[in-house]
Order: C-alpha cells, then structure tokens, then sequence
C-alpha cells in the first residue's frame, strides 16, 4: 500500500478529507462513539476503526463516496429495507453526503456489533 497517508489519529484522518465529506463523517464518527463509548478508537488499514472486544465498524472517504466497513452481512441482511438505497457489498456500505446514511441506522449497526462481539466474548 506505497502511498498511502499515514495518519496518527482521527482528527488527522478527518482533517485531510474534502469539508463536506469531512462534516459528514464527524457526525458519523459521533454516532460511532455514542453507540459505542467503551470503543478505542483506531487507525487501521489507513482509515478510522473501533474495536471493542475485536474491531466494530471502520469508516474511509473516497472520491466520490464514503464508506462504512466491518457491518458484516447479517445485519445488512437484517436492515435491509433501510440499506436498499445504498450501493452494497459484502459488509460495506457505500454513501455520499447527498445520500447519507441514516446516523439512527449507524447508531443500530454499530449497538449489533457490540453486542455480536461482547457474545463472542
């Protein structure tokens, strides 16, 4: 992965992203941190992850997208009338800040995770 920024934290992360991605992803960050307030919050593979007993959800920007990664198919399964307008694959979903994702559904993706890790546990 030559040429990939480095980035030391999410600020970083959040700062070198475009503005109007960059408002939209904080408040997905936000959401992320209030549905999972015992998550560490990481940098990994390039991008903002959360773990908590094993990794959560990451987020990344793109050029024409954002994405959420680590959702696993299951809960897409699950939500998937609430994900239908959104491009998919498998345990990502892909939005843009004209299309964003709905914060209560990231609020419900990332409470799964939690709870899926914390029963793995």
């Amino acid at each position: 992965m030559r040429g990939m920024p480095k980035f030391d934290s999410v600020a970083d992360y959040l700062n070198a992203v475009p503005p109007a991605q960059r408002a939209l992803l904080k408040r997905v960050r936000q959401t992320i941190r209030a549905a999972a307030p015992k998550a560490t919050e990481v940098i990994s593979y390039g991008m903002p992850g959360y773990k908590h007993h094993g990794m959560l959800v990451y987020f990344a920007a793109f050029k024409d997208h954002c994405s959420l990664f680590g959702v696993g198919t299951r809960l897409m399964e699950k939500h998937k009338k609430a994900l239908a307008p959104f491009k998919k694959s498998k345990g990502t979903i892909q939005f843009t800040v004209e299309q964003a994702l709905p914060l209560a559904l990231v609020k419900q993706l990332v409470k799964a995770r939690v709870a899926e890790n914390e029963a793995k546990r």
